[in-house]
């Protein structure tokens, strides 16, 4: 069994973002980059289905030299190789999701698994996407999941609810929060991590089918109001909602 967990590295959610001065793309200078959190789950999976059955994992990364740092905590984890496709390049999620595609299919790979979105730019879509190129089956936003033999058994999170499905492989999974309860790396891992070689493949120029033309910052919110301190300023609230919020 060949498996491929995509993952990526992304900023900090606890970290204060700024834009850049063209406008376009996000200021890296002081922000802390992490494992992408859904990405967690997706490694987590990957390796009790490798502990269970058997097999192969490698880590796929689309991106700059820094993303070797969260490859090495990949492997770290038990992950068995990397692969890093390098590009400076600000790709559009088509364009991602074709690069890691075609490494994916030259990987052989049965079955993939990749957090249900990144909190970079939460399109969530790079999980169908892949499936589509690849011409694989598709379980997204997964919160349990079961192979047998071919099998796949799943369920997955709907809007107000949930849905047990099944499918087969080859099949790509995405994770949502609750599929386990992802592992710390152990003093071993870390040092074995070291050791391990991240192979790096310059991907070729990809046309992106969408541009950002604009990046800004959500208008600050005004200061709030104290219009009193008991029930006598109910009426000047209810005027306030009424004229100035407009929400009555």
């Amino acid at each position: 069994m060949k498996i491929v967990v995509c993952v990526n590295h992304v900023p900090d959610t606890a970290t204060r973002i700024n834009i850049s001065s063209d406008q376009k793309t996000l200021d890296s200078n002081g922000v802390t980059y992490i494992l992408n959190p859904y990405d967690e789950y997706a490694i987590e999976e990957a390796l009790k289905t490798k502990e269970s059955i058997g097999g192969e994992i490698v880590a796929i990364s689309l991106g700059k030299e820094a993303n070797k740092e969260t490859l090495r905590k990949v492997l770290a984890l038990g992950v068995d190789n990397a692969v890093l496709l390098k590009t400076d390049e600000i790709l559009d999620s088509l364009s991602v999701a074709k690069s890691l595609a075609n490494e994916i299919k030259a990987q052989e790979a049965d079955l993939v698994f990749m957090g249900k979105q990144s909190v970079d730019f939460d399109n969530s879509i790079m999980g169908q996407l892949v499936a589509a190129l690849l011409k694989f089956n598709i379980v997204s936003t997964a919160i349990s999941f079961n192979l047998d033999g071919n099998k796949i058994t799943a369920e997955r999170e709907i809007e107000g609810g949930k849905e047990t499905i099944e499918t087969t492989i080859p099949a790509v999974i995405t994770a949502q929060k609750g599929l386990n309860e992802p592992r710390y790396a152990s003093l071993k891992g870390i040092m074995a991590a070291k050791k391990k070689n991240i192979e790096e493949k310059e991907i070729t120029s990809t046309n992106n089918f969408v541009n950002v033309l604009e990046m800004k910052k959500p208008i600050a919110k005004p200061a709030g109001k104290i219009v009193g301190v008991d029930s006598s300023a109910v009426p000047e609230l209810v005027r306030l909602l009424k004229e100035e919020a407009k929400v009555i």
